[in-house]
């Protein structure tokens, strides 16, 4: 019988440290299907950092044009992940950022967040690094973008089973 695969989610934010918010909130499901939601910024939402937006490459112009409120993503991730727990590799970072998009939307997660690491082997955590690097290479999905980061980790989980870990 195979392993049923994590639901990871990842977060895009307009930069790094205090003021900073998510942008884009993305996350890949066990079926390998991909949600992703642009975050319009709330009016108080105003840090902005030019080094993130050259590794994301979206426009906080695109924010506002293209963006949901955050009351409506925090309402479609409740929807699909409720009662799920869900996995990042930048815990300490997404929790925050997750943390201020349900704070502005005045409701909580219906889902739990933990650490990739939390459902790791010893054998996976040895070999995580590398195996990422070859699936990034090998996939050339855009980077520093969250369901693609996600569905990468994702990847990443899968192939560093002891069945697969051989292939890399």
């Amino acid at each position: 019988m195979e392993n049923k695969l994590p639901i990871i989610l990842d977060i895009e934010a307009s930069g790094f440290g205090r003021g900073s918010y998510p942008i884009e909130v993305g996350f890949v499901l066990p079926s390998k299907k991909r949600l992703n939601y642009l975050v319009k910024p709330e009016d108080n939402w105003t840090h902005w950092s030019s080094s993130a937006e050259h590794k994301h490459h979206i426009k906080r112009e695109l924010l506002f044009n293209m963006g949901f409120n955050v009351r409506q993503v925090a309402d479609e991730l409740n929807k699909t992940l409720a009662g799920e727990l869900v996995y990042t590799d930048a815990w300490g970072h997404d929790l925050s950022w997750l943390g201020k998009l349900y704070d502005a939307a005045g409701c909580l997660p219906s889902f739990k967040l933990e650490p990739i690491r939390a459902i790791l082997t010893q054998a996976q955590i040895e070999i995580w690094h590398s195996v990422k690097d070859n699936l990034v290479e090998l996939y050339k999905e855009p980077r520093h973008r969250a369901s693609s980061d996600a569905a990468i980790i994702q990847l990443c989980y899968e192939f560093t089973q002891v069945e697969t870990a051989q292939y890399f």
